[in-house]
C-alpha cells in the first residue's frame, strides 16, 4: 500500500492548530451542546456550512429522531426513620433519560449489602485507575517511544466494576437509586453518565463526594428514609447528522466521522473530533481527485449521547453503501492528560492515552503503526475492535457491524463527562500530528478493494 509520498507536498494546505482551536472555542462557546439543545442546532448547520466552504459535494443534513432529556433539577433529602423533620436536602444531577419524579421515598439499603428490593439503592462511585500493562495485554500494537506505559496508570471516567449497576438495582427492584460519587479525584455532581438513552423506569440521582460522605455517614448512624425529586423531560425531536463527500480515483469509499453533540459545552468531547473531520475535509478537498484513493464520505453524527443515535440512524439510511466501503475512520478526542491539583482538573503536557481501534488485518495494522511512529503520536495503543467490548468503545462502535474495515481513535480522560471539559484541555500540539496521521492511513488505502483490509467480524 502507498500513496502518501505523493499527497505530502499538500499537507500544508490542511488546516493549522491555530485555525483548529479557532473552531473548537467557537463551538465550545455556543454552550451546553447536547442532540436537540440550541448549540448543537448551531453546530449542525456551522458544520454544513463549513463542509460546503471547504468545497465538499452533496452536502446536506440528514434528519433522524432522537430521544432528547431536558433535566431540570434534582434534589434527595434524607432522614432517620420515623424522623422527617430532621431531613438534610442535596441538589446533585439525575441520571440521564431516568424518570423524573415528583417525589419517591422509602428507605435507603446499600447496595453492597445486597437486599434492595423495595428500597431506594444507594453507592458509592469512583473512577478505576487502569495500568497500562492491563491494556498491553489486550493491544495488538503500540507507539511508546518515551517507554512510559509500563509505569503509567491512566484515570479513566468510569467505575468499571460498577458501570451499569444502576441496572443491576432495578433489576433487584430498587424504587430509585443514589449515586455517592465519593471515589472521584475532584468535587462534581455534574457526572453524565449513563448515556445510552436507555428509558429507565425509576429516578436516580448524582451526588457529589461531599455529600456522598454525608449521606453515607449518616446511614452508618443508623436506618434512614430518603426522598428523590427530579425534573427533567424527555422527548423525541428532530436532529441531524452532517454529510458531505469528495469524488476520488476509485468507486469505492472512505468514511470520515465523528460526532457533533456533547454532554455540556464540550471541548474534547467532540468539537475536538469535528476539528479533526473538518481538517480532513480542508486537506482532501485541496489534492487533486486523481490523487484521493477513493471517493470519500465525511459524516458528523447526532446523539452520540443519546445512544449514538446518530450513527445509527446514518448505518440503516445508507446500507447499499457498506458493500463498497474500504474503510470507516472515527476521530474523537484530542485530549490532554490532567492532574487534579487541590480540587482543580489540570492539564498536563501530555497527551491523553490514545486507543486505536484497528481491523485485524496485518496490512492495515501495520498501515497504523507506521503512521502512529511516522507523526510521533506517542502513547498510543493499536487495539482490535473487540478488545474492551463487542464492538470499539466509539461513536463508530455500530460500523463494526457492517463488516467495514475500521481505524477508530479515541481517548478517555477523566473530566471527559463534566463541564470541567474546557478548551485548555485540547491535545492542541497533536492537532496537527493527528490530521497528518489519519491522512497518512487514508493514503495508505490507495489500491485497495472492499475485501482488502476485511476480516470475519465476531459472531459472523
Amino acid at each position: 500500500m502507498g500513496g502518501w509520498p505523493e499527497l505530502e507536498k499538500y499537507i500544508d494546505r490542511a488546516p493549522t492548530s491555530k485555525e483548529m482551536m479557532a473552531w473548537i472555542e467557537l463551538i465550545v462557546s455556543q454552550g451546553i451542546r447536547r442532540a436537540g439543545y440550541p448549540a448543537d442546532g448551531w453546530t449542525e448547520e456551522w458544520a454544513a456550512e463549513q463542509f460546503r466552504e471547504t468545497g465538499l459535494a452533496d452536502v446536506r443534513l440528514e434528519p433522524l429522531d432522537t430521544p432528547i432529556w431536558r433535566p431540570r433539577s434534582a434534589t434527595f433529602e434524607i432522614w432517620p426513620t420515623g424522623r422527617p423533620d430532621e431531613a438534610i436536602r442535596f441538589q446533585g444531577l439525575a441520571l440521564p433519560y431516568t424518570t423524573p419524579t415528583e417525589g419517591t421515598e422509602g428507605p435507603l439499603a446499600r447496595m453492597e449489602n445486597g437486599e434492595v428490593r423495595g428500597s431506594i439503592a444507594v453507592q458509592e462511585i469512583g473512577f478505576t485507575q487502569l495500568p497500562q500493562t492491563e491494556v498491553e495485554a489486550r493491544a495488538t500494537g503500540s507507539y511508546d517511544p518515551e517507554g512510559v506505559f509500563p509505569d503509567l496508570v491512566q484515570t479513566v471516567p468510569f467505575d468499571l466494576p460498577h458501570v451499569l449497576d444502576f441496572d443491576i438495582a432495578i433489576k433487584d427492584g430498587a424504587t430509585a437509586y443514589v449515586g455517592l460519587l465519593t471515589g472521584l479525584p475532584w468535587e462534581t455532581s455534574d457526572f453524565y453518565w449513563p448515556y445510552d438513552a436507555e428509558r429507565r423506569p425509576i429516578p436516580g440521582i448524582w451526588l457529589s463526594g461531599a455529600d456522598g460522605q454525608r449521606v453515607r455517614e449518616l446511614m452508618t448512624s443508623g436506618e434512614c428514609e430518603g426522598r428523590i425529586v427530579s425534573d427533567a423531560t424527555i422527548t423525541e425531536e428532530t436532529t441531524h447528522n452532517v454529510v458531505g463527500t469528495l469524488p476520488g480515483a476509485s468507486d469505492h469509499w472512505v468514511i470520515v466521522g465523528s460526532h457533533h453533540d456533547g454532554p455540556w459545552a464540550s471541548a474534547v468531547e467532540d468539537a475536538s473530533g469535528v476539528a479533526l473531520v473538518l481538517a480532513q475535509a480542508t486537506f482532501w478537498a485541496s489534492v487533486p481527485q486523481e490523487l484521493r484513493p477513493h471517493n470519500m464520505l465525511f459524516v458528523l453524527t447526532s446523539g452520540h449521547m443519546a445512544g449514538a443515535a446518530g450513527t445509527q440512524a446514518f448505518i440503516a439510511a445508507h446500507p447499499e453503501l457498506f458493500p463498497r466501503v474500504v474503510l470507516e475512520m472515527h476521530l474523537e478526542h484530542a485530549a490532554r492528560q490532567a492532574e487534579v491539583v487541590d480540587g482543580e482538573v489540570v492539564p498536563t503536557d501530555h497527551p491523553e492515552v490514545r486507543w486505536w481501534f484497528t481491523t485485524q488485518a496485518p496490512q492495515l495494522e501495520q498501515l497504523v503503526a507506521d503512521s502512529l511512529a511516522a507523526e510521533d503520536l506517542r502513547r498510543s495503543w493499536i487495539l482490535s475492535p473487540t478488545a474492551f467490548a463487542p464492538n470499539p468503545a466509539t461513536d463508530g462502535a455500530y460500523f463494526y457491524y457492517t463488516g467495514v474495515p475500521l481505524v477508530q481513535l479515541i481517548t478517555t480522560p477523566m473530566y471527559i463527562f463534566d463541564p470541567r471539559d474546557t478548551p485548555d484541555k485540547v491535545d492542541e500540539r497533536s492537532l496537527v500530528p493527528l490530521t497528518r496521521g489519519a491522512a497518512r492511513i487514508i493514503a495508505g488505502t490507495a489500491g485497495c478493494e472492499p475485501d482488502t483490509l476485511r476480516v470475519p467480524i465476531d459472531g459472523a
